[in-house]
């Protein structure tokens, strides 16, 4: 039986990559980082994991490195799943050591750092001919606008702190100067009405598109612009392609999303997604064909492998989104989100795995420890 190691067992994300690797027959061992995670984490939970390891200190630490590659000793070169972005840099960056214990697709420093800078992935959009927000160099022409870091994930801000909306000059002027903090000179585009969709691929070596899945973000939180609060699966080969495209003008390789917003991209997360947990909802692959391609059999594309138009929740992340569409006088929006409260699958949930919901319940609103 064939290993996987997972890392970083205290993202949601973890918890799919689990269940779908395990019933596919993988044995799969869980990680995480004692000092990143005070409390027992949803997937060490899960019926499907074999083993389950704490690591001294943190991801960022910089021994971090020697505490993974001594477990990885353990094992006869299993498949290395990467859930965090600290992890993934630290493989990426050591990739060489790393290669004599594990397998894995992961793209090099230069790719993963390019992707993250926002004006790299703008230019590189423009030279494709692949439509992009309109920027601002100096004073904005028009309102509203948003003002944001090249790589807000540098400086470890939360999805909704990596970028301001301003309406007019003066909320202009303040999110720029908030944003210096981390910036000394921030990105500033034009808002883009439409739909927020996502192109999630599965880049092989040499380019080769192996995977894919589409969503479109139906709410978020906080309203005003945050992560994915409640999604659907959607299949739209014209963002796939582009996606494609641009991934592989920088030679990347493996898991990535791009963001669309309005038929623009937005921005691209070069590693695990915030709605990662839609893969196991929809039966999409992906993970199984991250597995095997890493082992070096890699399976195909298959366009549209994956149930389309499931719609899933985060739980909570979800109710506070519908109470503040209710609280900020959005009735209408607040309405048609109702049904999903009791058709839309839960993230998390599982009536064959229900125990990393109820840890995932009992960390958030109970005892916050293991």
């Amino acid at each position: 039986m064939r290993t996987v190691i997972i890392t970083d067992a205290k993202y949601r994300a973890s918890v799919a990559a689990v269940r779908t690797l395990g019933r596919a027959g993988y044995r799969v061992v869980v990680t995480q980082t004692r000092a990143d995670c005070p409390w027992t984490p949803p997937a060490f939970a899960s019926r499907y994991v074999a083993e389950r390891h704490w690591l001294p200190g943190a991801a960022a630490d910089g021994n971090y490195s020697e505490y993974l590659l001594a477990l990885l000793e353990r094992y006869d070169k299993p498949a290395l799943f990467c859930t965090g972005a600290a992890t993934l840099n630290v493989v990426s960056w050591q990739r060489e050591r790393f290669r004599t214990l594990c397998r894995f697709l992961i793209a090099s420093p230069g790719a993963l750092n390019a992707l993250n800078d926002k004006e790299a992935v703008h230019r590189r959009c423009l030279e494709l001919h692949i439509p992009v927000p309109l920027e601002y160099d100096g004073k904005p022409e028009r309102y509203p606008v948003v003002v944001k870091p090249h790589c807000g994930e540098k400086f470890g801000l939360k999805a909704r702190e990596r970028y301001q909306i301003a309406r007019n000059e003066k909320e202009w002027r303040t999110a720029v100067s908030a944003m210096s903090a981390y910036d000394n000179a921030p990105l500033v585009q034009e808002y883009v009405q439409g739909d927020g969709m996502g192109a999630s691929l599965l880049m092989g070596r040499d380019g080769v598109l192996l995977g894919a899945l589409c969503h479109r973000r139906i709410r978020e939180y906080p309203i005003s612009g945050g992560p994915s609060a409640c999604c659907e699966s959607v299949y739209d080969d014209a963002l796939v392609q582009q996606a494609h495209k641009l991934l592989r003008s920088f030679g990347f390789q493996g898991l990535a999303m791009v963001e669309f917003k309005g038929g623009r991209v937005l921005e691209v997360n070069p590693r695990i997604w915030g709605s990662f947990p839609l893969t196991e909802k929809a039966r999409s692959p992906l993970p199984l064909r991250y597995v095997q391609a890493a082992y070096g059999a890699p399976s195909p594309y298959v366009p549209h492998d994956y149930r389309n138009g499931v719609r899933m929740r985060f739980l909570l992340n979800d109710s506070a989104a519908l109470l503040s569409l209710l609280r900020h006088g959005h009735v209408r929006a607040f309405l048609r989100g109702l049904p999903d409260c009791l058709f839309a699958q839960e993230a998390l949930s599982s009536w064959r795995d229900p125990a990393p919901m109820l840890r995932y319940l009992r960390n958030t609103l109970f005892t916050r420890r293991g």
